[in-house]
Formats: C-alpha cells, structure tokens, sequence
C-alpha cells in the first residue's frame, strides 16, 4: 500500500509540470548547441574569408558567449537539483549589456545608462555573494 501511495505521488500535477519543464529546457539546449554550432562555422568563415568589419566580429563572439551562457545554465539546473543561480542570470545580463556597448555606442547618454546597469548587476552579484546562503532542508 504504501508503495502505490509512493507511485501516485511520482504522478501528480507539480510532477508532470517538472517534467514538462525538464523536457522543454533539454529542447532548448538542443536548439541552442545548433546555433552555437553555426556560430562556430561563421567564425570558421570570417577566419579564412577576412571580409568583416572588427565591430561584427566582436558582436558574434559576445553572440557565442551569450549562447554558452544559456547552454551553461541549462546545465546547471540539472546539477543544481532543478535550480537556476541567480548569478548566472546576471551573468547573462552582464554579457548583454556589454554587447549592446560594443553594438550600440553611438549615443553617450545610452552608453552610460547600459554602464550603470552593468554596475548594478555587479552590485548585485557581490551582494548575492557576499550573503549567506539559507536554503531549507540542509
């Protein structure tokens, strides 16, 4: 008896959301090592062919880390018992930002609000990791 009552538990609706979860990032993942593979090709391309400015270059290399980021990440939820860290999130916007300067640093008004939001996402990440960590059940 106890043992169905273990079984139906296995099966119940926060169960099946996980799982849904869990094969909807395994999707992504795919999705995004072929974009990352293409990625790679392009550099192979740019490489042998020279025919692009140093500004394009920059922003598919930023473009490729943004990718091994979210990969990384993906990873890590399943490493980390099904949770995401918040620094890799500010990771992720920390990258983002830096690759909008390098795209988009025309405007110096613009420029210095993405270089005030990466100094928040810096703040914040030493607040997160200057915190003790508290989590239930350990």
């Amino acid at each position: 008896m106890e043992h169905l009552k273990t079984t139906l538990k296995q099966f119940s609706f926060p169960f099946l959301l996980q799982q849904i979860l869990n094969a909807s990032l395994i999707f992504l993942a795919v999705i995004l090592i072929y974009l990352l593979g293409k990625e790679l090709i392009y550099f192979a391309q740019m490489t042998f062919l020279h025919e692009t400015s140093l500004g394009e270059f920059l922003e598919k290399i930023l473009i490729f880390f943004l990718y091994f980021e979210f990969i990384s990440m993906i990873v890590k939820y399943f490493r980390e018992n099904y949770h995401f860290p918040m620094r890799y999130f500010l990771y992720i916007g920390i990258t983002a930002m830096i690759r909008l300067i390098i795209v988009d640093h025309h405007n110096p008004v613009h420029t210095l609000l993405y270089a005030g939001v990466i100094l928040t996402l810096m703040i914040c990440y030493y607040i997160i990791n200057k915190t003790p960590v508290e989590r239930p059940g350990r």
